[in-house]
């Protein structure tokens, strides 16, 4: 009976929405007048040639109204040129290396795209749910893959690791020191301060407890001082601290 429904589901997909182009992904997308955001965050974090490249690739396009549908702001901060790992990030997350049509796809719990991470896949009525997105219109054949049409903006997990306590302290002396040394003792203060909220959010392991706890003393004691050279002494000694146990 599963099979069955396989079947049917596959076939429906592939008999409502078969189309060819031609053309690359890039090209595609571009005549099809309906992915102009699309286009403009490929261009803008210069995957061009790879997209246009032999691939073959996979790409789950979203359309305009599915960019239209994230935050106020929110594409036109992906598209400058500081967020551009971001943004990156966002698109690779659209894209599988290979082909992968309809009816493997629905042979599928999850994929693994170019982005790294992999986007869940299932089922869903007559069409496929790919992440947070459906599917309305499937297997759009290029000259170097396939392009399924989707109706959200898949938007990957967070990959970012935990920073060790000890990176936290070397990356804030190596700001701080050069301004303190500059007579910007207010700026460096602030810097110390805001490692230690870091570390204290973070670390919550036994490991690191004695650390926090030195920390924690640190900051209640800066906090405390009215003098900003003090409150940057106060947490430099603390940072010293922790930083000598570790070694």
């Amino acid at each position: 009976m599963k099979k069955y429904i396989t079947a049917v589901l596959t076939a429906s997909l592939l008999l409502s929405s078969y189309s060819y182009s031609k053309n690359d992904i890039v090209d595609t997308a571009v005549e099809a007048g309906s992915f102009k955001t699309l286009v403009a965050a490929v261009k803008a974090a210069g995957l061009v040639d790879t997209l246009k490249g032999d691939g073959p690739f996979t790409v789950f396009a979203p359309t305009d109204e599915a960019f239209a549908k994230l935050p106020k702001g929110t594409v036109e901060s992906l598209l400058k040129p500081e967020n551009k790992d971001k943004l990156v990030s966002i698109l690779t997350y659209h894209v599988v290396a290979g082909k992968v049509n309809s009816k493997k796809a629905s042979k599928l719990t999850a994929a693994k795209t170019v982005n790294g991470a992999k986007v869940s896949i299932k089922p869903t009525g007559k069409t496929l749910q790919v992440g947070g997105s459906k599917v309305i219109k499937a297997d759009i054949k290029t000259s170097n893959g396939l392009i399924h049409v989707i109706d959200a903006v898949l938007i990957p997990e967070s990959k970012k690791k935990p920073t060790s306590t000890q990176s936290i302290i070397k990356a804030a002396i190596h700001k701080g020191v050069p301004l303190f040394n500059a007579g910007h003792r207010s700026q460096t203060a602030a810097i110390y301060m805001q490692a230690g909220n870091d570390i204290l959010g973070q670390c919550s392991s036994k490991a690191c407890a004695t650390s926090k706890k030195t920390i924690k003393t640190a900051m209640k004691k800066a906090s405390n001082e009215s003098c900003t050279t003090t409150q940057a002494w106060i947490m430099r000694h603390a940072f010293d601290k922790v930083l000598a146990s570790a070694n």
